[in-house]
């Protein structure tokens, strides 16, 4: 009997599902299913930051699916310290080492604080993707007292907490102290405060500004000595326990996790069952994005890969594909990948809209359910223009100066798209390909599975690519290499194009690979022999 596909077949469905499954058995209300992810404030948002929400936004689409109310929350950090300069940022902000982001000021001048101009990036991604979310922000949650009362019970219970994080992590650092971080009245730090008495009665904590280790630095306290109230935003949780507090005062049922946090998911979701007496919300385990180098993709480590930069080359749709398409195992990302998967959105297109068969009903099911997650479940009425990236960027390449769009739109309907004329998509499609030109050379090419025979013209044509420099004499050594090889050249053109395009026709293949570059050309068709 065959498996039942539920919903539109993906990961997110099925996690919907046991979301669900998991909510009955503990007998809460299903009025309102709430997801989240939190948004780093202390420096540029990246991939990573953005998959997060992508991700919990995506599992709220697959609740509200089958038939719930659902809501994405976009928590930001904010009342966070800095504690580390990111890299490609001035030095000078060195003096704000253990201010809270929201207290360091706006480097642009054109947020109210640093961090509120980080988050606001982030939040600009979301907005260009479509992702509908609540944001919430922990400086103004403190304000409004929203964590009040599981402030006040972990901090009643900080002994238990301390232990409980001890035996999870094996730091003892709470054993000793709060679990909490005033606000230096006097010098406006956080991570310098050691909290040691809490008063209940009054919802305070009693505080001695001594200096901490962040990163291997010691940050030197002012000596000061003073109170923070609970209920105001003169403080926070420690991070090792404030997401606990959070999703119970919020009511969270869904939130992933990068790998690289889940010691602390663990403390979190003991202090849910153990201070607080209630389930922590469902979890799913990613991940990390690497860069080519195989190192984490981070604020910190300078190697930051963000939304912004994704959307000068590629769609909203294509960064969707990207970090929804696979959950688990960690990715290398470049930006030299965002052809590919700009090519492979169009081939999740072409299998909904029926362009493109497959036999296989479930996988069939899971990819144009994937689709249909990348558009957030807007759906098109019809199959958009589908050009080739590596043809626009080729046509954008030769393209004469002022007249590009006109240019390439005179190409592209010489080649057969674009015959109703240019559509909203097709001028964002050239206008990516045009900054790409700008920018990059790189071809990815399509991976593809040659016989010997092709194999053997294809390392010919490299040899000859080796010596020619003329594009008419590479235009003809084409058709050398075909007879030499008995191929008819109109099959090896197809090879060659299909390889360096994607598609069985296109340029003029002399000239097309001058203007690429032959060294870039030779690389490309190495990768395929």
């Amino acid at each position: 009997m065959p498996e039942k596909i539920i919903g539109h077949g993906t990961w997110y469905d099925k996690t919907a599902t046991e979301i669900i499954d998991r909510e009955q058995k503990l007998g809460r209300s299903l009025n309102l299913i709430r997801t989240e992810s939190g948004l780093g404030a202390s420096g540029f948002p990246h991939i990573g930051s953005f998959a997060d929400c992508a991700r919990s936004y995506a599992v709220t689409l697959a609740l509200q699916e089958q038939g719930y109310k659902s809501e994405y929350i976009a928590f930001a950090d904010d009342l966070d310290g800095l504690r580390k300069v990111p890299a490609g940022l001035p030095k000078s902000l060195s003096k704000y080492l253990g201010y809270p982001v929201t207290s360091i000021p706006d480097l642009h001048g054109c947020h109210g604080s640093f961090g509120e101009h980080m988050t606001s990036l982030l939040l600009e991604s979301l907005d260009q993707s479509g992702i509908k979310y609540t944001f919430m922000s922990a400086k103004k949650s403190y304000e409004k007292g929203l964590f009040k009362e599981e402030v006040k019970k972990i901090l009643m219970n900080s002994s238990k907490v301390g232990e409980i994080v001890k035996d999870e992590v094996g730091q003892d650092k709470f054993v000793e102290v709060l679990p909490y971080f005033p606000i230096c009245s006097k010098c406006g730090r956080i991570y310098t405060t050691k909290a040691h008495t809490f008063l209940p009665d009054e919802n305070k904590v009693l505080y001695t500004c001594e200096g901490m280790e962040v990163r291997k630095k010691w940050l030197e306290g002012c000596g000061y000595e003073g109170e923070a109230d609970i209920s105001r935003a003169e403080g926070k949780l420690g991070w090792k326990v404030e997401f606990a507090a959070r999703w119970k005062a919020l009511d969270i049922r869904f939130e992933p996790y990068g790998k690289d946090i889940a010691d602390s998911v663990r403390v979190n979701d003991r202090i849910c069952q153990e201070i607080f007496e209630w389930a922590p919300p469902f979890h799913a385990r990613y991940e990390m994005y690497l860069d080519k180098s195989g190192k984490k993709i981070s604020k910190s480590a300078g190697n930051v890969f963000t939304p912004q930069v994704w959307f000068r080359y590629g769609s909203p749709g294509s960064l969707l594909l990207l970090v929804l398409k696979r959950f688990v195992g960690a990715r290398s990302l470049s930006v030299t990948d965002i052809p590919q998967y700009m090519n492979e959105f169009d081939e999740l297109e072409d299998l909904y809209f029926g362009k493109k068969q497959l036999s296989d009903k479930k996988e069939r099911a899971k990819l144009t359910g994937l689709y249909k997650y990348c558009m957030l479940l807007e759906l098109p009425p019809k199959s958009g223009d589908h050009v080739p990236y590596n043809l626009l960027t080729f046509l954008a390449k030769v393209a004469p100066e002022d007249s590009e769009v006109d240019f390439v739109m005179e190409k592209l309907q010489g080649y057969g798209y674009g015959k109703e004329g240019l559509s909203d998509d097709l001028k964002q499609r050239i206008c990516y390909a045009l900054n790409w030109s700008k920018d990059f050379t790189e071809i990815k090419e399509k991976a593809l599975e040659l016989t010997g025979q092709e194999k053997r013209a294809v390392k010919e044509l490299i040899q000859a690519l080796q010596k020619e420099a003329d594009e008419e004499q590479i235009q003809g050594e084409f058709f050398n290499i075909a007879r030499n090889n008995d191929i008819k050249p109109g099959k090896f053109f197809k090879t060659v194009y299909s390889i360096l395009l994607g598609v069985p026709q296109g340029p003029r293949l002399g000239p097309y690979i001058i203007a690429m570059g032959k060294e870039n050309v030779i690389a490309a068709l190495k990768r395929v022999t």
